[in-house]
């Protein structure tokens, strides 16, 4: 039987943040899917929306049971599935994949803090999910031509182990730095894939805002995703490498609002958050020294700008408080 012991701090915040992500992307889904003209998108999309429906349901009941308030989180107040069509080409699919990848990481760290059997279930469930949507999105983006693979190289033939400190050398711009490695391409052009998602959904963000403030705060956001592309792209090419990622899909010209303020800031906010995630994550994985400067350069642009979009909710009253613990 399950153990039903009162859920912990812990598992109170797991499940409020959980519970303001689902019911954010379950907003986004709703809109997507009113204008998806490709079936399989279509599927795709309408699959996770009533999973997801399920686990929102299920957080409510365990706060009620448990005495504690549900969270506001977001609403169909917070999406105009009659705005025309903000998203084409698969990039609706481009940016649930990219969602998805964050959903992973933070139900892995969830399950972490989880103690109560109910509570671990839950989030070993919605693990499972979210990774065979983001397999769906990934293998429908390739099958489409829209996602494309990263660089192929030559296969390994030899163990080789560092011999010298030069290895890890790089900041010197007058000396030669030695090539990439597999795992540091790896971290370069998973950024550039998700920067170039990021300008783009900035770029329709901006269009549709309602707020001045936000607007132009969106816009800043634009110009951050280019300049991070352009710093990792360089260093791909100095190692002979083509940086070219494929189309990621396209925004319309649409300025119509399909999503609120609140709700297009809440979003910005998670993919900063991922960002800066993603660099320390780079970062911990590169040895060469400039990799790892401008890894740690970008995180502090993402957090700069994920504070940013705070203070623009908190001044506008759209901030939902975690529960304290007093």
């Amino acid at each position: 039987m399950p153990d039903k012991t009162s859920i912990t701090s812990s598992e109170i915040g797991t499940l409020w943040m959980t519970y303001q992500q689902k019911t954010l992307i379950t907003c986004l889904l709703d809109y997507m899917i009113e204008h998806a003209e490709d079936e399989d998108a279509k599927t795709i999309m309408t699959d996770l929306r009533e999973q997801l429906i399920i686990y929102i349901r299920k957080i409510k009941t365990i706060f009620e049971k448990e005495g504690a308030v549900v969270p506001t989180g977001l609403s169909s107040q917070d999406v105009n599935i009659q705005a025309p069509k903000l998203f084409t080409n698969g990039f609706d699919i481009m940016v649930l994949r990219v969602i998805k990848e964050i959903s992973m990481g933070m139900y892995t760290l969830s399950l972490g803090k989880a103690y109560r059997e109910d509570v671990v279930k839950f989030y070993q469930d919605l693990t499972k999910i979210t990774q065979e949507c983001y397999d769906s999105c990934t293998q429908y983006l390739l099958r489409n031509g829209i996602l494309s693979r990263p660089p192929y190289i030559p296969m390994p033939t030899t163990v080789e182990f560092v011999s010298d400190r030069k290895y890890l050398s790089g900041l010197n711009v007058f000396a030669d730095k030695r090539v990439l490695n597999t795992m540091e391409l790896a971290q370069i052009y998973h950024g550039v894939e998700t920067n170039i998602v990021g300008m783009k959904l900035m770029k329709a963000f901006s269009q549709t805002a309602k707020d001045a403030e936000v607007k132009k705060h969106f816009l800043k956001g634009k110009e951050i995703s280019k300049k991070i592309i352009t710093r990792l792209e360089e260093i791909i090419i100095q190692d002979d490498i083509s940086p070219s990622v494929a189309s990621t899909g396209s925004i319309t010209t649409s300025e119509t609002p399909a999503f609120s303020d609140r709700l297009m800031l809440t979003c910005d906010i998670l993919l900063s958050n991922f960002s800066i995630g993603s660099q320390a994550f780079g970062a911990a994985f590169s040895f060469r020294r400039d990799i790892v400067a401008k890894m740690m350069l970008i995180g502090e642009d993402a957090f700069q700008y994920a504070s940013e979009a705070t203070e623009i909710m908190i001044k506008k009253g759209w901030l939902e408080v975690p529960p304290s613990i007093d």
